[in-house]
Order: C-alpha cells, then structure tokens, then sequence
C-alpha cells in the first residue's frame, strides 16, 4: 500500500472514520513547511516537521539520521496517529518528505500509510476545500516498534553494492562527483548505480505507472534474484525510491538512511567519481 489519489481522499474524509492527515512539506534549505501550512492546508491535516520531528539530529549518522524511537513516538502521538488507523501523507507535490514520513512509519510499524499522489498541487489543482484552521487532534495511540522496513548503515551499502544493486538516488552531476551543493566531498559509493528519483515520477510529481517503473529498474539493474537498496544525500529523496520499488513489487529494499552525508563523515571510506563506478 503506497498511494492515494485525491479524489479517494476527499471521498474518505466525508466518511464517518477519516484517515489521520499529516502535512510534511518541506524543502531542503527552507522555506518553513509550518508556514505554507498555515497558509493553507487539507482539512483536518496536522503538520509534521520532517527536520526537527521525523528526524534525529545531525551529525556522523547524516543529516536526517533515524529518530529516537520514544521521541517519535510522543510526535506521532500528538499527531493523532492511532494503532491499525489509516495514515495519509503529503508535501508540496514532488513526493519526497511524503515517502520519507511513510518510510519512517512503516519502518516504526505503522503498516497503512499511504502518500497523497501528487500531494498538494494535486489536491489543489482539483479544486478540493483548503483551510487555515491548525488542527489540534485527540491523541494517538501507536506504539513505535522499529524494524517494519530494512535499513543498512555504510557497511550494508558497501555489501549491497557488491552482491545487490545500491541505487543513488541523486541527480547524475552529483553522482558523478561534478557538483556538491550540501556535503563536503563530491561523488558516490563505489559500485552504487546512479538512477535519478526524478526519473521515476511525472512532470506533475505523480509515480510513474508500475510498468514503467519496472523498466527504470531492470534497467538500472534490479532484478528479482539480488537484494536492493538505495541511498541519496540525507535519505529522503532515497526514501521515494524505496516508494517505487514497493509499488513495483521490491518490498524488501532497504534504505540507507544516512545516506552520502553519513558516508563523507569518516575520510577513510572510498569515494568514487564518474560514471557507474
């Protein structure tokens, strides 16, 4: 279970059970997601702060580690998120914090979770009811057990690179070392394939049909006989990734959380440029 389209959520909010709705626009660098938010928002949606909410802090383990559990508990909780209830997720509309929030509950054990498929702009772009009223919901009752969804840290990235497919996420520059905006060190895992999350949604930031995300795959190496995974800079777009491949079948990929920012962080790990290497 990975998408949602508009219309079935506006269906499912008149009903008399609605889905728990969390608004987790953000973009790297800001502006505040809160404040769009506050502008305008689904009805009955509460915003979640993927930096400081979704997140641990900063530092060796990358720049959006893993949460402590108990904190993210006490979040979800005041979310309103609740035991066996439906969630909804969604960002501005390209996708990313949205499937990095379903990862993180998925991987705490939430397992009905859903992303809005073209988030906000869709929404909108339908003409559905938009409010500026801040949602205050009874409090939830998940209980955050971690392990739902695999994770690999540096040394499971090397190891999937060599017997699986490690995908980066990032943008090909990135990737092959050309251009670093956020970390310190440019280039990529040696052995990771490079497969742009860009590649595998629309112009209008919907996922790609599952046929063609296949192809994208198989192209990029992922076949059904080797273990799959994938990272980016921080783990949030990689997070759309592992999106994709459940809605292609690959329920077993793993996510590296920290990503190229936790890999940089020891000096004596091998960086590799150019291409596919």
């Amino acid at each position: 279970m990975t998408l949602i389209d508009a219309a079935t959520l506006a269906a499912q909010l008149a009903e008399p059970h609605p889905p728990t709705v969390l608004d987790v626009r953000w973009r790297l660098g800001g502006p505040p997601g809160r404040d769009a938010y506050r502008a305008g928002h689904v009805p009955g949606a509460v915003f979640v702060d993927l930096d400081a909410e979704l997140c641990g802090p900063p530092g060796a383990g990358g720049r959006h580690p893993l949460p402590d559990p108990d904190a993210l508990q006490r979040v979800l909780r005041a979310a309103g998120v609740r035991a066996g209830h439906p969630v909804v997720a969604y960002d501005d509309g390209d996708g990313q914090a949205a499937s990095r929030l379903w990862w993180t509950l998925r991987w705490a054990g939430h397992d009905d979770v859903r992303v809005l498929d073209g988030g906000f702009a869709a929404w909108t772009a339908q003409d559905r009811p938009v409010t500026d009223e801040e949602v205050t919901p009874p409090a939830g009752d998940i209980e955050v057990r971690p392990g739902g969804l695999p994770v690999v840290d540096a040394a499971g990235a090397v190891a999937l690179a060599d017997a699986g497919v490690l995908l980066d996420a990032r943008v090909a520059p990135r990737y092959r070392g050309e251009t670093e905006p956020v970390d310190p060190v440019a280039g990529h895992v040696p052995g990771a394939v490079n497969l742009p999350v860009g590649e595998l949604s629309g112009p209008d930031g919907r996922l790609k049909p599952v046929a063609d995300l296949a192809a994208a795959f198989s192209a990029a190496g992922v076949d059904s006989d080797r273990p799959v995974g994938a990272y980016c800079g921080s783990g949030v777009t990689a997070a759309r990734t592992v999106l994709a491949l459940h809605a292609a079948g690959r329920t077993d990929a793993a996510l590296y959380v920290g990503s190229w920012s936790n890999w940089v962080a020891d000096p004596d790990r091998p960086v590799a440029t150019g291409e596919n290497t």
